[in-house]
């Protein structure tokens, strides 16, 4: 028997791969992404370990390209959903009770092949089916998702530490017990890691899961599968079911052992599938926990002593990088007059500088939004805006759907502080600006607090530090993760815990500690040295 005490310090996080002209990995890559794009891949359900094919198919489409498809994929019934559910718990018997460390280690494993033999694959995977070109995949299915391995087993490391002091004639220690139960994990398409961390997250700390991926991201998420086939992970721990998130969702929290919820997605989603827990409560063994990040309407706030280069180049980056498509992504900003012509010039001179198209051209900064659904939205945004005498398009606005979901990066300037782009959140390519007084900073600030319900992302802009920790202080509550002189994107794990409040979600903090408390229900035992026997003991004053 293992007797050792096992402590797992925090990790360096990964390094990012350059993927220069004739570089060993660039070679590697070219060669994986035409493969893949010449391969159209079959993709079952995974239960129990076993892969299912239940007839009923659905395509996956390139969207840049798509027309093209990648894979066909089958998707799950009823019968499915409650087989996952059996096999889930009948894994757990094991689960719960091997050793912390192995888990760390098939963890650990994952990072490793990752890293590696896995890289390219994922990555490929990530860039063909998700519209993401190879900086945007690299930092995302490869860094960031290895750092999660490796972050969250540092982490359990430190909460397992977390005990108790001993008394006098007693011991006492923390037990970190899993939730009793499975979890459900509905993961988003934008991030290959977020999608990964969201079933491996709550299996490190002894869960089993009900993994609903993304029907458009389903070509990376089914390779992670396999990665944690390869990586050790015993069958039934994570149960894989493509299909209608819909029907998945009312089967399992329908089950009395809907043990909780690991979820990325729309508020709106949350806030059914909230109420659907509630609606049951009654049925469940326990309470479970809901732990979700949602939607953002992230902002960019410019004071008047900012440097017009240093924004030009967080708003182009941070609203554009991924065509928009991050949670983070900055979506409105407030600057002054005074600023705003050169700022804009400076972006216009960056979207000049940067070209359009496939994923799998890596000279392409911007690719297609990821399907039509999304298309059809900012398209409309755009065209509100082209017809209202409140705003103007002043880059951009063209979009093309004739190849794929393309769409240019899009500033509207508007004069309405509450105009719709400025309050709605669009999910794409489009920065809406509004130009203000500069004497009136301090007024703005308290729109820019008041016009979302989001709390998700900010950041704030200006030489002078005092004015900014002002403005962070009025701005306290309207984001979970707050960025001074930097734009309100690429959180990194183990450095800026990710999770907004307000109508982002629940501000767990993915990349930290906090994430991982939500997967335990901690059990405190007292042994007892010498159990007393007299009555009396306690109470020296009452004669007798």
């Amino acid at each position: 028997m293992n007797n050792a005490i096992i402590n797992f310090p925090l990790p360096a996080n990964e390094p990012v791969k350059t993927y220069l002209e004739s570089s060993a990995e660039r070679i590697a890559l070219k060669e994986e992404l035409e493969r893949q794009y010449n391969t159209v891949v079959e993709i079952p359900a995974i239960i129990g370990g076993k892969e299912i094919f239940t007839g009923k198919t659905a395509e996956v489409r390139n969207p840049c390209e798509h027309g093209h498809v990648l894979a066909r994929y089958h998707m799950v019934g009823e019968k499915e959903v409650k087989m996952a559910i059996e096999a889930a718990l009948e894994a757990r018997k094991a689960w719960s009770r091997t050793p912390w460390t192995t888990r760390a280690a098939i963890n650990l494993k994952c990072a490793e092949l990752l890293s590696t033999t896995w890289r390219t694959k994922i990555n490929a995977a990530t860039m063909l089916g998700q519209g993401k070109n190879i900086y945007q995949a690299e930092i995302d299915a490869a860094a960031e998702a290895c750092d999660f391995f490796r972050y969250n087993v540092s982490f359990a490391s430190q909460i397992y530490g977390m005990q108790p002091k001993d008394a006098k004639n007693c011991v006492n220690h923390n037990e970190f017990r899993p939730l009793e139960g499975f979890v459900l994990a509905i993961t988003p398409f934008n991030f290959t890691s977020i999608a990964s961390n969201l079933c491996m997250a709550p299996v490190l700390m002894g869960n089993v899961a009900i993994w609903k991926p993304s029907r458009t991201a389903l070509l990376s998420n089914y390779y992670l599968m396999k990665l944690y086939k390869e990586a050790g992970l015993p069958d039934g721990v994570i149960n894989f079911l493509p299909g209608s998130g819909e029907l998945i969702a009312d089967i399992c929290t329908e089950s009395h052992y809907f043990a909780g919820l690991h979820f990325t997605g729309s508020t709106d989603t949350f806030n059914k599938l909230w109420a659907a827990a509630a609606k049951n409560v009654e049925k469940y063994i326990s309470y479970p926990r809901i732990v979700g990040e949602t939607g953002g309407k992230d902002f960019i706030f410019v004071h008047p002593s900012a440097d017009a280069a240093a924004v030009a180049h967080a708003a182009f980056t941070g609203a554009f990088e991924y065509q928009g498509q991050k949670c983070s992504a900055a979506s409105r900003m407030y600057i002054p007059k005074s600023l705003w012509p050169e700022v804009l010039e400076r972006m216009k001179k960056m979207a000049g500088e940067v070209k359009m198209g496939p994923a799998s051209d890596l000279q392409n900064y911007i690719n297609a939004v990821i399907d039509e659904a999304s298309f059809n939205r900012i398209e409309a945004q755009i065209a509100n805006a082209k017809s209202s005498p409140e705003s103007k398009i002043v880059l951009g606005g063209k979009c093309d759907k004739s190849v794929g979901w393309f769409v240019e990066p899009t500033i509207i300037e508007t004069t309405n502080p509450k105009f719709k782009s400025m309050v709605e959140e669009i999910f794409g390519p489009v920065l809406t600006v509004c130009p203000y007084e500069d004497a009136k900073w301090e007024e703005v600030v308290k729109l820019c607090d008041e016009t979302s319900p989001y709390g998700l992302t900010g950041s704030v802009f200006g030489k002078d530090r005092i004015a900014c920790e002002k403005i962070s202080e009025m701005l306290r509550y309207a984001a979970g993760n707050f960025y001074i002189n930097d734009r309100p994107t690429g959180a990194v794990v183990g450095c800026q815990p990710f999770g907004g409040a307000r109508a982002s979600g629940t501000d767990d903090k993915a990349g930290g500690p906090f994430n991982l408390f939500r997967w335990v229900c901690p059990r405190t035992i007292k042994e007892t040295l010498v159990s007393p026997t007299d009555p009396f003991s306690a109470y020296p004053f009452i004669k007798r």
